[in-house]
């Protein structure tokens, strides 16, 4: 008798677990619901042992890519047409500052997991006609970076060449282009993250 009484318990608080579980689903909203980070639950979504590029890579080579295109576009193929390497220069940074602001950071915004996260990749964070113009503005600093590391690296291009008897020359191309302005453009982003962040500690002391 005692034992059919345990056992008629035990399926009585058995049942009474599922029901409320059951419940506690129907009736869920943001009030009980428990909130996770993203972090958190692409522990138990992400599959096991699949490798990751790192997101500093991924936007790297994006821009190495856009930044290639234009070189293709303006130095291959408008240099065709146009005589002066001061203005193919002045028009491929036009055309870099419209393509970071229109289609990279687009890009980036586009595929950012939080909102915001993307900024930290943009040297102009604005939107708009203002936002525009400044990566155009910066666009023209950015091309004379790149200029300046083509001089460098030719001139010590031109140091090695007697030594090892060749001539030695880097020229123009899409892909050395685009490698060296998105590497510009890393290090100047980064000299403006080093730069807030001493403007920040300056102002808390």
């Amino acid at each position: 008798m005692k034992a059919k009484k345990q056992a008629g318990q035990a399926i009585e608080s058995h049942y009474r677990l599922h029901t409320d579980a059951i419940e506690d689903l129907v009736t869920a909203n943001r009030d009980n619901t428990p909130e996770y980070t993203r972090e958190e639950l692409e522990k138990y979504t992400s599959v096991k042992g699949k490798r990751r590029v790192p997101v500093p890579l991924k936007v790297f080579l994006i821009k190495a890519w856009f930044y290639g295109a234009v070189c293709f576009f303006v130095f291959w193929g408008l240099g065709l047409y146009v005589g002066s390497r001061l203005d193919l220069c002045v028009i491929a940074a036009v055309f870099m500052g419209l393509v970071t602001d229109l289609l990279i950071n687009t890009l980036l915004r586009f595929g950012e997991k939080r909102d915001g996260e993307s900024g930290r990749h943009m040297m102009v964070r604005r939107v708009g006609v203002a936002g525009m113009l400044l990566n155009m503005l910066y666009a023209f600093a950015l091309m004379f970076v790149v200029v300046t590391a083509y001089a460098m690296i030719n001139a010590l291009l031109g140091l090695i060449s007697p030594v090892l008897g060749l001539t030695l020359f880097l020229g123009v191309g899409p892909i050395g282009f685009g490698l060296i302005a998105a590497g510009a453009d890393t290090a100047l982003i980064a000299c403006k993250h080093m730069l807030l962040d001493m403007a920040a500690e300056a102002r808390g002391r």
